[in-house]
């Protein structure tokens, strides 16, 4: 038997086929195969068709079942998806107009006038965010500048909650799917109404809750005909891209974190108790495993200056032909701390965990008797790592305890120095491990399909690569205050 994962990016869809013995991936599409358009009519806003989520999502399945010799028994289907995107559809499920997407910002003054008028203490402690920019406030953005949309609006949902309706006709999201778009009320536990009255949303435009982890609807005729499926496969699962990819990595319990670092770096965290940042520099949501009677909270830091900052050095400082492998072996050449040289990897816009400050990328103590390229090379990666770890003394000053940081064998984390010094500065242990996404979904199917007894059964097969145990802390920890100090006097100032 096998599992369908499908994982709904805004680049990208991309579909896994896992075979439930052995949990591994056997086939895999994915489509387009270039980044997929991102409608701006307007500075500041990203949009997409919900259609083409599901003509992209058809193309990888194709590719998928092309790649399988015969047509596999298919026990369950996943869902992961792009976070805080608004699909509003009529009371047929077609879509009203593009939805808006997670990158789109135009919602921002909506967000910040319901917690200014709500009040930023009862904001936080019912939501555990600010209203923000997410999905709740996009709606208000549309209610005020489209009307006539609004007011044929039958139901909002996110758009894993659309791929789901494409599939099965039936329109329902999760509690961990409220939250995210601050349509959840943690201490009521019930949909936000103080927050839907104050917007003047009638609540029946919000879809029923499942579970994460349940049947949420069976493949129909016509959608498997599309799929080149067989009708009836329950979809069972459902999740937003970062709760699915710390499933992914069997990120479940408090302690234990998954983190990403391309482009962007994000580490999402699992906290036993429901809590917030009081200056709202990261976010918290209702994990997968989330239960008023067993609170699981993924508190969501993301810093925009990552992998981004590697790859301008290696296109504008470092030697030509020089590439990344390379990169990370000259960087381990130098010592940690890199001799007092410090970068700020701050250079790819406001960062939230700064209190949407732009101090922009920086080089400190730069001494010419001393410092070559190669020293940059390795102040830059610790630069990176210097910010995760800023960003998770916030975490741990909401009461979470990081023990466990999980990560795919991808992007920064290719890189030894990169690693070691995460290790050594956080003080956690690094497993990293072969999974993506899709494969993710697809897992969380065979539990929500009880076809895996238990978690532990569904990621017994995970395959761990390398664990890397925390070095050398006390060295790491002296040069991270050095470059905490350097950060602090920046912004502060």
């Amino acid at each position: 038997m096998y599992l369908l994962g499908y994982d709904i990016g805004s680049s990208s869809v991309k579909a896994s086929l896992v075979d439930v013995e052995t949990g591994k991936s056997v086939a895999s599409g994915s489509f387009p195969k270039h980044e997929a358009r991102i409608i701006s009519l307007k500075t500041g806003w990203a949009e997409q068709s919900p259609q083409s989520w599901w003509e992209n999502l058809k193309t990888a399945t194709t590719e998928l079942l092309s790649k399988c010799e015969s047509s596999p028994e298919i026990g369950a289907i996943g869902i992961s998806y792009q976070m805080h995107g608004l699909v509003c559809v009529d009371k047929d499920g077609k879509p009203l107009r593009p939805s808006i997407i997670w990158c789109d910002s135009r919602a921002v003054p909506y967000g910040e006038a319901a917690f200014n008028a709500l009040g930023h203490e009862r904001c936080l402690s019912h939501l555990l965010n600010s209203p923000g920019n997410f999905t709740a406030a996009k709606l208000a953005w549309v209610k005020e500048n489209e009307p006539e949309i609004y007011s044929r609006t039958a139901k909002i949902m996110l758009p894993g909650d659309y791929i789901a309706l494409k599939m099965t006709g039936e329109t329902c999201t999760t509690v961990s799917g409220l939250s995210e778009g601050m349509f959840w009320d943690f201490v009521e536990n019930r949909p936000a109404r103080f927050l839907t009255d104050w917007f003047g949303f009638d609540e029946d435009v919000l879809p029923g809750v499942v579970p994460t982890f349940s049947e949420q609807g069976r493949l129909t005729p016509s959608a498997a005909a599309e799929l080149g499926l067989k009708a009836g496969i329950p979809i069972t699962y459902r999740a937003g891209d970062q709760p699915n990819n710390a499933l992914s990595l069997n990120v479940f319990e408090p302690g234990e974190v998954a983190a990403t670092a391309g482009t962007s770096g994000v580490v999402y965290g699992v906290s036993g108790k429901v809590g917030y940042d009081p200056q709202s520099r990261v976010n918290s949501f209702a994990h997968v495993n989330h239960s008023s009677s067993d609170p699981r909270l993924g508190i969501l830091l993301c810093i925009n200056g990552t992998g981004i900052q590697n790859s301008w050095l290696r296109r504008n400082v470092v030697p030509e032909g020089v590439m990344y492998d390379e990169m990370n072996e000259i960087a381990a050449g130098v010592p940690i701390g890199s001799e007092g040289l410090k970068v700020l990897p701050f250079g790819n816009g406001a960062e939230r965990m700064l209190g949407n400050k732009e101090p922009g990328g920086s080089i400190r103590g730069l001494n010419f008797n001393i410092h070559t390229w190669k020293h940059l090379v390795r102040a830059a990666q610790e630069g990176i790592v210097f910010s995760f770890k800023y960003g998770i003394d916030i975490m741990e000053a909401m009461g979470m305890k990081v023990g466990v940081i999980h990560a795919g064998n991808a992007n920064m984390f290719l890189s030894p120095v990169f690693r070691k010094a995460l290790a050594g500065v956080t003080g956690a242990t690094i497993e990293l491990h072969d999974t993506d996404g899709a494969a993710g979904a697809a897992k969380g199917a065979g539990i929500g399909a009880g076809i895996f007894r238990s978690r532990t059964e569904a990621f017994s097969t995970l395959e761990r690569l390398e664990v890397i145990e925390p070095e050398d802390e006390s060295r790491y920890r002296e040069a991270y205050e050095g470059w905490k100090e350097e950060l602090e006097n920046i912004i502060n100032n």
